[in-house]
């Protein structure tokens, strides 16, 4: 594996450490889901924004620009987190530096799953994986990176 994939690897590994909450109601799906579309509607991104916990949806935003493909995409990405307990970005670059695609070999159809960042599980400490935040409409590291950056500003 290339230095630069393992040091990406590793940073994505820390961020999922770094954003354990120690919890996460109703109320705080829809401060994560505001600061989301306050952050992309003061850049002008066109994305779509999605918060779940467990399979209730709690949060879903089309921003000015998104489409209704990025709605398929959340989906899609949702459940790579939901299988895999990590990142849909961690579980893309691990695949990647192993020279590995998610499909049919893994036991999901493509057309289901999308290792591309945007999803990011909402990890309770001493919990786990109770649910999902995604965003899509950018570059999957952008979109990954939005989603950090919220996640910060909300533990803040």
């Amino acid at each position: 594996m290339p230095a630069m994939s393992e040091d990406l690897i590793a940073e994505l590994e820390a961020q999922e450490r770094e954003l354990e909450l120690a919890r996460f109601d109703n109320a705080d799906a829809w401060r994560l889901g505001s600061l989301l579309v306050d952050l992309a509607n003061r850049r002008g991104l066109p994305v779509a924004v999605d918060i779940r916990r467990g399979t209730q949806q709690l949060f879903h935003a089309g921003l000015a620009g998104s489409v209704a493909d990025n709605d398929r995409w959340i989906e899609r990405k949702v459940r790579v987190v939901e299988r895999y307990g990590a990142s849909s970005y961690l579980v893309g670059r691990r695949l990647a530096a192993k020279g590995q695609e998610l499909d049919a070999g893994m036991g999901v159809d493509p057309a289901d799953y999308a290792a591309h960042g945007g999803a990011f599980p909402i990890r309770i400490r001493e919990v786990g994986v109770v649910g999902v935040v995604t965003v899509s409409g950018l570059p999957q590291a952008e979109d990954h990176a939005l989603v950090v950056e919220a996640l910060r500003a909300l533990r803040s």
